[in-house]
This record gives C-alpha cells, structure tokens and sequence, in this order.
C-alpha cells in the first residue's frame, strides 16, 4: 500500500487531531475516509464501530508506521531529549487516555482495558521525572479514573486516596480546580466498593469545592466530569 511522508515539525497533537477527524468522518460514512481505513486498517469492519484506536492505527499506517505506539516514539525523539522527553509523553499519554477514557470500560476487550490503565500508569511516570506534585497528583487521579472505568473500585481507592494525600501535603503547588478533582475520583472509587454514606460526602465536598473554583472555564470543566457515570447509585 501507498505511504506519504510525515509533514516537517509533525507534532503529536496534530496527528492526533487527524484522528479524531478520521473517525468522525468514517461514522459519518464519508467515502473517502471509509476508503482510508480499507486501505490502511489491517482489519477495518463496520463503519460504526470504527474507534479512536482504529483511526490512531489506521493514521500511523499512512505514515508508513506499524502502530500508533511506534508513530509517537518516531515524532517524539525528533523533537525533544532528557527530561523534555519525559514531559512530552506524560502530556501525551494523559491527552491520550483522556481521549480513550469515554470509549473503553469493563465490558470492552481485557486487552483494551489494560492498555488505557498502563497508558495512564505510563502518563504518571513520567511526570514523576518531570513533573512536580500537582503533575504527580493529576497522574493519580487519571489512574483512578481509569481504574473504576474498568470495574477494578479497589485499585481507583488507593490512587483517590493518594492523589487527595499529595494535594493536601502539597498545597502550594496545586491550582483551586485540583482538590474537587480529588475528592470526586474518590467519591467514585468509594461508591464503586460499596462505602456509600463516606462517597455521597466526598461528593458533596467536591462540589462545594467546584462552586468555589475562581476560573468559570474550569468549574465548567469540572462540572461536565461530574456529571459523567458511573456513580454507583449516587445522584448528584
């Protein structure tokens, strides 16, 4: 099959962006984003279910790159060393879980599970080198996300709980958004083991926290994130 090269100064966040856009235009059924995928998937089915992976795979495909994995480390190492190596993939593997996040849950392929939880374990190890302890927590709380994504409660407890720690030790480094994302990746991990009564008032605090938020973008954001499910039986 037919490859074209990667544009000069590529950059991740645009290739990834050409992705999003791929599949929206194959569930769309746009023709000549459907002939992409025939052309470079290695097995394109059903328009409908055509997911980000799948047009991430397809997109590295018509660079000539075996996988998504290998198309990151390719533009990465051509733009950055050291420690600013170790900021680029934390940025972008936390933007690329984020982006997973909605598609993949206990149901969805065990393989696809594990990719998103070492994905976002990959994300915070990063930050670890380059990072400080709002990056650090940040990483905790994506962990804990994927993790009640998946159905494992147990293991989202111990990164909720570790992200409120290094936010309550580490104040000055924090922005006023960071303790309400804390306290409801807690209130879903609590309420995903069954502690009901402490999650619906870990919720509460979190979004007595998020009206207190100074920036109106922010608590909007955070407002969107608490309206997701799954809360286990707690309205908010």
């Amino acid at each position: 099959m037919s490859t074209m090269p990667l544009p000069a100064k590529a950059s991740l966040s645009q290739l990834r962006t050409r992705a999003k856009e791929l599949r929206k235009a194959v569930l769309k059924g746009r023709p000549d984003a459907i002939e992409r995928a025939r052309t470079h998937h290695p097995a394109y089915g059903d328009p409908a279910s055509f997911t980000l992976r799948d047009a991430q795979l397809t997109v590295a495909r018509e660079y000539g790159v075996a996988s998504w994995g290998e198309l990151m480390e390719k533009v990465a190492t051509e733009l950055v060393e050291g420690r600013e190596l170790h900021r680029y993939f934390g940025v972008e593997l936390n933007n690329e879980t984020w982006d997973l996040l909605d598609q993949i849950d206990e149901t969805s392929p065990v393989l696809d599970q594990e990719r998103l939880l070492y994905g976002a374990y990959a994300a915070c190890l990063h930050w670890l080198e380059a990072g400080n302890e709002a990056n650090h927590a940040r990483g905790e709380h994506l962990i804990a996300r994927v993790a009640v994504r998946i159905g494992r409660g147990e293991l989202a407890l111990q990164h909720a709980r570790r992200c409120l720690q290094l936010i309550q030790t580490h104040p000055e480094h924090m922005s006023d958004w960071d303790e309400p994302f804390a306290r409801e990746a807690l209130a879903r991990a609590l309420a995903a083991t069954g502690a009901l009564p402490q999650a619906r008032a870990e919720l509460e605090r979190a979004q007595q926290l998020t009206e207190r938020v100074a920036e109106a973008g922010d608590r909007e954001v955070l407002h969107t994130e608490l309206a997701k499910q799954p809360w286990f039986g707690l309205t908010l």
